[in-house]
Parts: C-alpha cells; structure tokens; sequence
C-alpha cells in the first residue's frame, strides 16, 4: 500500500509563495503518476495538477496555470507544488495523490491520498 504525506502548507499573504511537498512511502515511486488536489469548504475536491511518471508532462487546472508548478524527485520519492502569486481563492486543504499510469491528465481516479495540507491565503 502506498503512503503519501503532505507538508509545506500553512498561512502567507496573497501575492506570496508557498511550496508543498509530498512524501511517498509502500511502492516504487518510479512507477506513480502523482497529483495535487485541492478542497475549500463547502466545495467539492478539485484537480490542480499531475506530473507522469518520467517527470516530463505535466497538467494543470486554469485557475492555477501560469502560478503554481508540479515537480518530482524520484530519487527522493517526492512530488512537489511550488505555488505562486497566490490568491485568497487559493485557500483550501491540499491533497497529495497517485495511481498506477504514465502521463499526467485530469482524472481524478487516483487511488491512493494523503491526509491533507492547509494553505490558507490572507487578503
């Protein structure tokens, strides 16, 4: 089975920065395809952005286009979201993710979750 913890959230002023990282444990990481989700209260989850196995495709959500980047270090196991210019409507928990696969898309069918990260975006 595979483990996944979220680090890195916690609160910042709009327009900073923020990076999170994800920590897979259980399976190779080798052969994940890795995905960041967000949920804000009262909202449903929603897809921000997947990186493939290999690193090179990644894919995002319009709303974090441009701001926030997805990377991984195999050799580390871990995946990260640098996040930029962030706004207050970026505020949620965010959720690290991966399912067996290899090119990043929107699907939202992952198989294993962390626990979540609070990022929480003053005005």
């Amino acid at each position: 089975q595979v483990r996944l913890a979220e680090s890195g959230g916690g609160l910042v002023q709009a327009g900073g920065s923020l990076r999170l990282s994800c920590a897979a444990s259980g399976r190779t990481f080798s052969v994940l395809v890795m995905g960041w989700f967000r949920q804000a209260p009262g909202k449903e989850r929603e897809f921000v952005a997947s990186i493939s196995i290999s690193g090179s495709n990644t894919y995002y959500a319009d709303s974090v286009k441009g701001r926030f980047t997805i990377s991984r270090d195999n050799a580390k196991n871990t995946v990260y979201l640098q996040m930029n210019s962030l706004k207050p409507e970026d505020t949620a928990v965010y959720y690290c993710a991966a399912r067996t696969g290899y090119y990043a898309d929107s699907r939202p069918d992952y198989s294993y979750w962390g626990q979540g990260t609070q990022v929480t975006v003053s005005s």
